[in-house]
């Protein structure tokens, strides 16, 4: 392979390192717009974050961390669920991004469940929830989970308070059980302040991007801002046991948020290498009797770009 050959070859893995790390950077300058979008609405100027050299340092780090952990799971055929509570923009979904982000789908999946429909709201209450559990080699995150029942369904009497009461008798045993058998359960709540969750509120209400993001029950929160604290305050008084404590992330700072859970998370399940047989990439069949039909000029997507 002569000099330009090798260069050109070298240019090629850049741009397929920089295209892998161009999904982080545009999750990146979203939060930057949200920024320039608060100057633009007059808020109250923040603190500044955390250092964006730094952050992608150590997020890149811990993601591959994550990497090692997910093939640890599958070798040793174990069963994660991890929990993601907390109020509204309180950032869960930012983070859940950041750990999917680089492992395989099929062994790291994301429950999200609906509102329940009328057939579920007749079933025992964590029925719906057992389905998405994991097998075997298998990572769950739940973005909200059974604690629905403790959180938005109390605070806004989609159930009465006897079946919040079975809840908090139910959930503990429950718990128990899944590990018990096995499962490996972490649940962390993400903590913001009053103001802060106001400020998201607002950029959600005038980013255009964001605007799904904020639903009526969203907006509903915000006004019962005092009763979401008490449920809180009940819920992880009633709901930490020693088998499946609560881990409560500070989460006003995106980024240290991101980078803490996820550094807390790796530290909760021991994890070492796992040997991978080499691989070597065959050389391609090559017939003489086939050929190459073109595509027909009319399949092909406009090049707008």
């Amino acid at each position: 392979m002569d000099s330009a050959q090798r260069a050109a070859e070298v240019e090629a893995i850049r741009r397929e390192v920089a295209d892998d790390f161009d999904e982080e950077l545009e999750l990146e300058m979203e939060d930057e717009r949200l920024e320039r979008l608060a100057d633009e609405l007059g808020q109250p100027a923040r603190p500044p974050g955390l250092d964006r050299k730094v952050y992608f340092r150590e997020l890149f780090r811990l993601q591959h961390e994550l990497v090692r952990l997910q093939d640890w799971v599958q070798a040793q055929k174990l069963r994660v669920v991890v929990i993601f509570e907390g109020r509204d923009s309180a950032g869960k979904g930012g983070v859940i991004k950041r750990i999917t982000q680089r492992l395989n789908p099929r062994v790291c999946r994301v429950a999200a469940l609906p509102a329940p429909s009328e057939r579920e709201r007749t079933q025992w209450y964590f029925q719906r929830y057992v389905t998405h559990l994991p097998a075997a080699g298998e990572i769950v995150l739940f973005d909200r989970s059974w604690y629905n029942r403790a959180g938005v369904e109390r605070v806004m009497g989609f159930c009465s308070a006897d079946e919040v009461e079975e809840f908090f008798r139910s959930v503990p045993e429950f718990e128990r059980m899944l590990i018990r058998s096995g499962i490996i359960v972490l649940k962390y709540w993400f903590s913001i302040t009053d103001e802060e969750q106001e400020f998201r509120f607002n950029m959600r209400i005038h980013d255009p991007l964001k605007q799904w993001k904020l639903s009526p029950m969203d907006v509903q929160s915000r006004r019962r801002w005092e009763d979401y604290t008490k449920a809180k305050e009940d819920m992880l008084a009633r709901t930490h046991i020693p088998e499946a404590p609560w881990w409560v992330v500070e989460a006003v700072d995106k980024k240290r948020a991101r980078l803490n859970c996820i550094s807390h998370l790796l530290a909760q399940i021991p994890y070492g290498d796992v040997e991978h047989p080499p691989v070597h990439l065959p050389e391609r069949e090559r017939h003489d009797d086939y050929t190459r039909h073109p595509v027909p000029a009319e399949m092909f997507v406009p090049q707008v770009f």
